[in-house]
């Protein structure tokens, strides 16, 4: 099925309007998707062998190693194909986070993402977030195993030697025939705080940057730039390849707010917030149409952009797509057969579900106390012996499903590699790290999410969402203070007799996560980094939920995880 549009006037009113306003649009503009399509239909059936100088452009976000789920690589691969036959000019390009999100990506650091996506043959692609996540070494690596050039305008390093940098192009122009098109890498600002800070840094101080700023004004100036020296060049189409996001949260830095303060562009293709967009239509500053996709994630769409001979713009989605490349899917297979034995070993079992999403469907592992995280920062208590354990709701990424549990649904739950760790901390720093947590819950309100919101075990507190924040953040969204205001309020710490006390902020509690957020400062959580510590780097995240649900009687999970439990309250 093909969902395109071309482009037309529509208003811009809320984010949630304009993407319904977009999907109503459908049926008025499929005749158009419609004819096009047909046209390059009988140019291919008519018996002669000259392809269509149309430019197909397609695209994936947000795959995170999904390589053989929904359409996956080898329905990629067919569909490419089959456009091959039909154009001379096909392009394939990736918006970001292709190399982390399950098992495979884990245990390879991303080598068998790229691997795939070369023998598919990708073009170009972007950073996301989640490419920083092996560390610059690796991603250097992968960077220089890929055959796609890989593009960011907004990266800039001023540390000791090159960095990643040096691998990146600002920018890439194509020449399709007589039409150049000129296409823009822009990576998230988000990246610094949603992968490891201490990636970014050196000797303590960062040397990486994304063009950031409190207004957003430093990066919209920067994509601008290069969209005029393109111009320049003679490119007559601007494609911007942005992981970004349409998550208001991410504001000031959402693809949205990049259109509406840039002018030049035709196109952006989006990733970041996984969202399905097919076609959305904004005015960008000077008030000229541009058009806005993205495909969701996990392959559960392929992303069309088409530019005719008669210059013609549509941009659409690709679903249900059911035919494979044999070689493609070979490849696949052999890599998964690799661990199958492993990891379809059986490590316990549980008479119930444990999600990160409430009875209605809304993700709540990022606002709110759920089963499932109390689970896994238990854990985290009870392999270290620690006074407190907290767990990080974005690094919490899998459900657990009732029966039988493997190896491979733990690792689909934290699938990070994350390492346990275990410090000294004061009880004013534990106050200091659950007000960053709760910055911006407002759970009863809107569904507001945070990555760094935090599972807790060994503690429980009340967020009072009538209090706005205090939090003071650097650019980088990194702690730096609380002011006299606070909205989390009846703190109280498990003491050994069993009983919940009032934290005491002059006391000294052992405090047990995993080395993104106690050594390496993920989520921006500042205020342990120079704190003793106790345990470094020990095993990884899921071989400690592993070794925690084994040590229940009959390896079952406890009846205690069928509910939360209070540990902590919204009000």
């Amino acid at each position: 099925m093909i969902v395109s549009f071309g482009k037309k006037d529509m208003s811009i009113i809320s984010r949630k309007q304009k993407r319904v306003n977009a999907v109503s649009k459908t049926l008025r503009f499929i005749s158009v998707a419609l004819i096009v399509v047909l046209a390059i239909l009988c140019i291919s059936s008519c018996g002669s062998d000259k392809r269509s100088e149309d430019i197909y452009i397609l695209f994936t976000n947000d795959v995170h190693c999904a390589a053989d789920t929904n359409i996956g690589y080898a329905g990629l691969s067919a569909y490419k194909q089959s456009i091959e036959a039909k154009s001379k000019y096909v392009t394939l390009v990736d918006v970001g986070d292709a190399v982390q999100g399950d098992y495979v990506g884990t245990v390879s650091k991303g080598a068998f993402s790229i691997e795939l996506m070369n023998a598919v043959g990708y073009d170009l692609a972007v950073l996301g977030n989640h490419e920083f996540d092996y560390g610059m070494e690796q991603l250097s690596s992968l960077i220089s195993s890929s055959n796609a050039s890989y593009l960011g305008c907004n990266i800039t390093y001023s540390g000791s030697g090159n960095g990643i940098v040096s691998q990146l192009k600002p920018y890439e122009i194509i020449s399709y025939g007589k039409v150049d098109v000129a296409f823009i890498g822009v990576s998230t600002p988000e990246s610094i705080t949603d992968s490891t800070p201490s990636n970014f840094m050196e000797n303590g101080e960062f040397v990486y940057d994304f063009a950031t700023g409190e207004d957003g004004q430093t990066l919209y100036d920067t994509v601008q730039r290069n969209i005029d020296e393109c111009k320049d060049k003679g490119a007559e189409y601007i494609v911007i390849l942005s992981h970004l996001g349409d998550n208001s949260e991410s504001s000031p830095y959402t693809s949205l707010e990049l259109i509406q303060n840039t002018t030049g562009a035709d196109v952006l293709l989006d990733g970041h917030a996984h969202s399905e967009i097919p076609c959305m239509i904004l005015d960008d500053k000077d008030g000229n149409e541009v058009l806005l996709s993205s495909t969701g994630t996990e392959l559960e769409n392929i992303g069309q952009l088409v530019i005719t001979e008669e210059g013609t713009i549509t941009v659409g989605l690709i679903s249900d797509y059911g035919k494979k490349d044999a070689n493609i899917q070979s490849k696949i297979d052999a890599e998964y057969a690799v661990y199958e034995q492993m990891l379809k070993q059986k490590v316990a079992d549980t008479a119930f579900a444990l999600s990160r999403y409430d009875s209605d469907g809304t993700r709540i592992v990022r606002n709110r106390e759920t089963a499932l995280g109390n689970l896994c920062a238990d854990a985290y208590r009870y392999v270290s012996g620690a006074d407190i354990a907290f767990v990080n709701g974005g690094g919490i990424r899998a459900d657990i499903e009732a029966g039988e549990i493997t190896y491979e649904d733990v690792i689909a739950v934290h699938p990070y590699a994350n390492t346990i760790c275990m410090v000294k901390a004061s009880g004013q720093e534990i106050l200091d790290a659950l007000e960053f947590a709760c910055r911006s819950t407002l759970a009863v309100i809107d569904d507001g999410e945070n990555g760094g919101f935090l599972q807790v075990s060994g503690i429980k507190f009340t967020i009072d969402t009538s209090v706005a924040s205090s939090v003071t953040m650097d650019e980088n969204e990194m702690f730096v203070s609380v002011g006299e205001t606070r909205r989390v309020k009846d703190v109280y710490v498990l003491s050994d007799s069993g009983e919940y006390l009032p934290i005491d902020v002059n006391a000294e509690y052992t405090v047990a996560s995993h080395n993104y957020m106690i050594k390496e400062q993920g989520d921006g959580y500042t205020m342990f980094a120079d704190n003793e510590l106790l345990i470094d780097e020990g095993i990884y995240d899921y071989e400690v939920l592993i070794a925690y649900i084994q040590s229940f009687a009959n390896g079952t999970i406890s009846e205690q995880y069928r509910t939360t439990e209070g540990r902590i309250s919204v009000q």
